[in-house]
């Protein structure tokens, strides 16, 4: 089994699309696999000041996307938030509230011990920027940095697990936490599919808009009887790595009714990406999605048998047996 990042907090209420329609912004970074503490304990701390150093020397795996050797800490730890970029990068400025994608490696101060890291795991961490999501030392430290930079951070209790540590980790309400991420990429709420539009010809399926500025594409669902198998299109084909049925994949997207055409859910209107696991989504998505390229937009149509059925989720637009169309951006996976 998996073991997940020490980093991801545990998921107060997984988003699936039975919520279709809510508001309230809850993501889940993935399905849970284990145990994963609180993304922090400093919540009502005020911001750090952020220092030069000290910082252990990185001995080994210098070079971006290489997994770093770091040394053990030398004297006693800043009580500030001692940030260090290593490499400059050139690429898009993160900004608090953007999801990343990032390896990284984490180890304790004093022992050196590595506790958590993705190059072993060969998949990068995608995950929010955001209170309740990561620890604050993270938010603090990558904030305004930009993609392509390593970056080297020591956190100390206050704006990592405070002063209950995490015993699953190995990490005590004392130690100060040594990070190295590289920042590979980052996303927000203009975030948009990249690739090559694909060519709509058939008449009998929704043509769905192949803007790429943040906007809400239109969905243009055609006077005729909805398909009773399901349709997964691409409408811009990008050319990232596949999505599998395990994966979490962070998109932008955009529903309605195919009876009515009315829209009754959009990360758009939202101005917020969803994070979801495709285990945990209605057959139509895990189905429709499975297989397609990172980076593409995706016109799914998903019959009821493969949606809601006759169990709409209460208080939305969705009626029983409805069809429903969807526009979906998949702009990273994990």
């Amino acid at each position: 089994m998996r073991r997940r990042s020490l980093l991801i907090a545990v998921p107060a209420g997984m988003i699936t699309l039975a919520g279709c329609g809510d508001d309230d912004g809850a993501d889940s970074a993935e399905a849970t696999d284990s145990a994963s503490p609180s993304a922090s304990a400093s919540a009502s701390v005020p911001p750090p000041k952020i220092v030069d150093g000290p910082l252990p020397a990185i001995n080994g795996g210098t070079k971006f996307g290489e997994k770093p050797t770091v040394a053990k800490g030398s004297g006693v730890p800043s009580k500030d938030l001692a940030v260090k970029t290593i490499t400059p990068g050139n690429g898009t400025t993160v900004a608090e509230n953007d999801y990343i994608q990032a390896n990284y490696l984490g180890q304790i101060w004093d022992t050196a011990k590595v506790f958590d890291n993705s190059y072993d795991r060969k998949t990068p961490l995608l995950i929010q920027l955001a209170t309740s999501s990561i620890i604050d030392g993270w938010r603090y430290a990558l904030t305004g940095k930009k993609t392509g930079s390593r970056v080297e951070f020591s956190v100390p209790p206050t704006w990592g697990y405070g002063k209950e540590g995490y015993a699953e980790g190995g990490i005590k309400g004392t130690d100060t936490l040594v990070f190295v991420v590289d920042l590979m990429e980052t996303f927000n709420a203009k975030s948009s599919a990249k690739g090559t539009n694909v060519a709509q010809d058939n008449v009998d399926v929704p043509k769905v808009g192949t803007n790429t500025d943040g906007k809400a594409p239109s969905i243009e669902v055609p006077k005729s009887d909805a398909p009773k198998k399901l349709v997964a299109n691409y409408v811009i084909e990008g050319d990232g790595e596949v999505v599998a049925a395990e994966n979490t994949v962070l998109v932008q997207y955009k529903g309605v009714l195919w009876d009515s055409g009315k829209e009754f859910d959009s990360t758009y209107g939202r101005k917020a990406l969803t994070s979801f696991s495709l285990q945990q989504v209605v057959k139509g998505w895990s189905q429709g999605l499975t297989g397609k390229k990172v980076g593409s937009r995706v016109l799914v149509v998903v019959p009821p048998d493969l949606g809601y059925g006759d169990s709409p989720p209460a208080g939305s637009e969705i009626k029983k047996d409805s069809t429903l169309v969807f526009s979906v951006d998949i702009l990273a996976k994990m």
